[in-house]
């Protein structure tokens, strides 16, 4: 069996990384991979595997200790337990190993432990406005759920899972003797221990069935592109009476024909006239909620940044809000009447070179260079 890979490397982090730098790193990692969207990949249901193990330890500070201090395998001789099946660990499995059996019960007791249901990831795009200023959205997404006609055993109505006559109910088999004994999955129940005799004609024996389901969330005022949402408890059921996972609404948010976001900062690039620009004006700039006047003053160059207070997007679960910063862009006529280039020569003719402080800095530049 090929060894684990790191669980650092799993998800890309370095070692001496917080707790929301893993969560972030999970979540880009868990979105790209799930199976939802890789379906029929083996490849991508075992990275998904991969990288929610990796979480499972790191973000928890006393596993992510032990993993620090002992590595894959635990504490050694497994003495609080290593990082697959709890219990003693690796001690446990090689007790089991050397006298066989005798942690049957152990083992039994793991395997019908109550198990979390898995989280359902669903990807939504939302308008930029609807992130802006929230927005109730309605959507479907597909769920595992127990069998109504088996309620989740697998097993036809009035019938009962049977112990697996293969393994006695352990999950496994054992081969060989002495020091010499190796285990594996049971292959007749699949490590279930038990074995179904008439499947469920509803769910074939699976004890579970996928079906369409709607759901309406609430996106907050603020919300961005890549932000996760939960809804607990709305995942998939859990096993042996382990509580239902979670469905995570991963949000991608479209761009904007006009602004630019980062963070509660909206950006804008908005063209002026070369008079507008050299005389100042008051114009109307766009707003995500309309229009703002604002004064555009006297010799404004082009590339300034003007900034329009409280347009910007409201802090995500606040009340603050953030504001709109406009770039200017001066443009140039480039079609002009006869009576327009008299009006610019007589305008150049007049002038002094004062009116150009650039212009007049790069000439006294290129002066001196040639004088020295």
């Amino acid at each position: 069996m090929a060894a684990k890979r790191d669980y650092y490397e799993v998800l890309g982090v370095d070692r001496k990384a917080g707790a929301e730098d893993i969560k972030k790193a999970y979540r880009k990692l868990a979105k790209e991979s799930h199976p939802d969207l890789h379906p029929n990949d083996k490849s991508a249901e075992a990275r998904f595997k991969e990288i929610n193990e990796a979480n499972e330890i790191l973000s928890d500070p006393q596993k992510r200790a032990n993993y620090d201090q002992f590595g894959m395998d635990g504490p050694p001789m497994g003495g609080f337990g290593g990082f697959e099946g709890g219990g003693f660990g690796g001690f446990e499995s090689i007790f089991d190993q050397l006298f066989g059996g005798m942690g049957g019960a152990r083992t039994q007791s793991r395997r019908n432990a109550p198990m979390r249901g898995r989280d359902i990831l669903v990807n939504m795009r939302i308008e930029f406005d609807e992130a802006a200023f929230g927005a109730s959205k309605s959507f479907e997404f597909m769920r595992s759920e127990l069998c109504d006609t088996c309620h989740g055993t697998g097993a036809k109505e009035g019938t009962q899972p049977v112990t697996c006559a293969t393994c006695k109910g352990t999950g496994q088999v054992r081969s060989g003797g002495g020091f010499m004994v190796s285990v594996r999955t049971c292959p007749t129940c699949g490590g279930t221990g038990q074995t179904i005799s008439d499947p469920c004609a509803s769910c074939k024996g699976s004890g579970r069935v996928r079906r369409k389901r709607t759901a309406n969330v609430t996106i907050p005022p603020g919300a961005d592109d890549g932000q996760v949402f939960v809804m607990t408890g709305q995942g998939e059921p859990g096993q042996n009476g382990g509580p239902n996972g979670d469905l995570q609404i991963a949000i991608t948010v479209k761009p904007h024909k006009l602004f630019r976001r980062e963070g509660t900062t909206l950006y804008l690039e908005m063209p002026i006239s070369f008079t507008q620009a050299a005389l100042g004006a008051t114009v109307d700039i766009p707003t995500l909620k309309g229009k703002a006047t604002h004064k555009i003053p006297e010799g404004t160059q082009d590339g300034a940044l003007l900034r329009v207070k409280g347009e910007g997007i409201q802090q995500l679960h606040g009340s603050s809000r953030g504001d709109l910063v406009v770039k200017v862009k001066v443009e140039i006529p480039k079609k002009l009447s006869e009576k327009q280039k008299e009006l610019l020569r007589a305008f150049d003719q007049a002038s002094t070179g004062r009116e150009y402080e650039n212009r007049r800095g790069f000439l006294d530049k290129v002066k001196e260079l040639f004088q020295a």
